[in-house]
């Protein structure tokens, strides 16, 4: 059976530069929807711009007694991303139920992997500005993406299930980040990877590649990571790096101010930084 692997301590980084007497540390978490024709576990038809739950069957929706069957594309090309990125494919994963309540996840849970990833421990190299970087990948796992919740100008929101049971890799890379830019260049780099393997279009627009950015501060020099924040869904490569530059500056502020700070979860609005 193989293990997912335990959690290893940060690479050595630099000092803090625009940050002064601080210094930041950032994980990317990427979700990449795979090119297949159908959904993860039903023969349902990937597509985008139809009217909807035209897209929908027993297992998408959640029915009582439907069974999950793996798309075996899927399995393939993550396979193929694993190999790209220098992972070990383990012998053995399992899907895991990842709970919790919202309309767009008729279920009631996520089907992702957890304890068992398909692989784990890879690397990508970027060149930074001080040099190149190894970005330690911690884990790629199979999920199916949720559906989509549409909200009308007249106030009713609906749910579109066309979405929900699409097939997607998560690239869980180690907190070996530490400039805004450096994120920007890493999304970069591993989006041309997984286009010219050809399993994923890449599309930021879509949300078919998209990322989470792990954030948080330390004293340049100290060892313990600080309390992170989670930004969510973020899927321009300029944004990227400037909603980190914002929560760095934000987190310093705090601290500096005498304040705590909370592990929590925040979204980026780029008009308004």
């Amino acid at each position: 059976m193989a293990a997912s692997s335990p959690p290893r301590p940060p690479s050595p980084r630099g000092g803090g530069g625009a940050y002064g007497d601080w210094e930041a540390v950032s994980g990317l978490e990427v979700h990449a929807q795979l090119l297949t024709r159908t959904k993860l576990f039903c023969a349902c038809e990937v597509r985008t711009g139809d009217p909807p739950n035209t897209h929908t069957c027993p297992v998408c929706l959640a029915l009582p007694g439907a069974l999950p069957v793996p798309n075996a594309a899927a399995v393939r090309m993550g396979v193929m991303a694993a190999l790209a990125l220098g992972c070990p494919v383990a012998p053995r994963s399992i899907f895991a139920r990842k709970n919790y309540f919202y309309p767009d996840l008729p279920k009631g849970y996520q089907i992702s992997q957890y304890e068992q990833p398909f692989c784990h421990d890879g690397a990508l190299a970027i060149e930074t500005e001080t040099g190149p970087k190894q970005v330690r990948i911690r884990r790629i796992h199979f999920e199916e993406d949720a559906g989509k919740n549409l909200h009308t100008e007249a106030g009713d929101s609906i749910v579109d299930l066309n979405r929900a049971g699409t097939p997607l890799v998560e690239i869980v890379s180690d907190p070996d980040l530490s400039a805004p830019e450096e994120a920007s260049d890493y999304l970069k780099k591993l989006r041309d990877i997984l286009m010219a393997i050809g399993v994923c279009d890449g599309n930021l627009e879509q949300g078919n590649f998209r990322c989470d950015a792990n954030v948080s501060v330390r004293k340049v020099g100290a060892s313990e990571l600080g309390v992170r924040t989670e930004l969510k869904n973020i899927n321009s490569f300029r944004f990227v790096a400037e909603a980190i530059d914002v929560e760095i500056r934000r987190q310093i502020g705090v601290l500096e101010g005498g304040g705590a700070l909370r592990q929590q979860t925040r979204g980026y609005t780029p008009d308004r930084k």
